[in-house]
């Protein structure tokens, strides 16, 4: 089971809303929480607190045994899913943080992470369309595993920082290599719009005990570009929360993106650049997959 945001096929200026997926079907939170007659989104559920969630859960596990005709259930083929979290606070993306992917960049290994910036106009879904911007012509692919904060936390120890995890997913950190690197500064390559697709949904950290014992896989066009552990992270999750969490306070429904493992782009000889037609695929082991068609340039 997913906690995912969607809305109905075809609303595509309808208001994202809480669901929790599962075996091809989605239950609306909101009608399993009562939240003042308001529609739910995901931000609100997770602040709300882990048992809140949980109980969520729980119901939307009814509703799916109830059966297929239960009024708050609707089959994925007729909704569409976007980023888990729509709607963040921060958006927190750690670099050059897998040392193969350190080596092939040719930078040095930092004694505590190195972070940047995305912003919500970033954010994308897990099927929908990446477009080619007017201003880059070197657009890049990084999958990563992203982790979704629970609970509010500053000063966490390592030893605590996964007990604020509420889950984890998938993002690509589609990056404009040109860009990024007409300065020291990465962002300019990074923030673009639908620079980061994420998805299908956040699975429950009590799913995933160990975040470095995963699996991740990225393909273009079927073809694996990308494949490590996340057990080869430099830096831990509980360790990049606890470093995170000194410098600032983290809030419920933050996404950290934790770094991309070797195998990007802009290092192969020649360089693979994505185009338009061309299909990015993300995937971990236990979460699911990004699937992502790039398209022309935005007109």
């Amino acid at each position: 089971m997913q906690l995912v945001s969607y809305r109905m096929q075809g609303h595509i200026d309808g208001n994202w809303r809480a669901g929790v997926e599962h075996g091809g079907r989605v239950v609306d939170v909101t009608a399993l929480w009562h939240n003042g007659g308001h529609e739910t989104v995901t931000r609100q559920l997770l602040a709300a607190g882990p048992a809140t969630l949980r109980e969520v859960f729980k119901q939307a596990r009814e509703a799916l045994d109830a059966g297929p005709d239960a009024p708050e259930v609707f089959q994925a083929a007729s909704v569409e899913l976007g980023p888990p979290v729509p709607d963040p606070d921060k958006i927190i993306c750690i670099g050059i943080n897998y040392a193969e992917h350190a080596n092939e960049a040719g930078i040095a290994q930092t004694e505590v992470p190195v972070f940047f910036a995305k912003f919500r106009n970033s954010l994308t879904g897990p099927t929908s369309p990446i477009p080619l911007p007017r201003v880059s012509t070197q657009i890049d692919y990084e999958g990563e595993l992203a982790v979704i904060i629970g609970r509010r936390c500053k000063e966490v120890s390592e030893q605590e920082a996964l007990q604020y995890v509420a889950g984890y997913s998938l993002m690509n950190d589609v990056s404009a290599r040109d860009l990024q690197m007409q300065t020291s500064q990465w962002m300019a390559g990074k923030a673009l719009d639908s620079f980061a697709p994420m998805g299908p949904g956040m699975v429950l950290a009590a799913d995933i005990p160990n975040p470095q014992a995963l699996l991740l896989t990225t393909r273009v066009n079927g073809q694996v570009v990308q494949h490590a552990s996340t057990a080869t992270m430099i830096f831990s999750v509980a360790q990049v929360i606890a470093f995170l969490s000194s410098l600032m306070t983290l809030e419920p429904g933050d996404i950290i993106a934790t770094g991309t493992p070797s195998g990007v782009g802009f290092k192969r000889t020649p360089p693979l650049f994505l185009q338009a037609g061309d299909v990015v695929e993300v995937e971990i082991e236990g979460i699911g997959q990004l699937r992502n068609p790039v398209v022309g340039v935005r007109t």
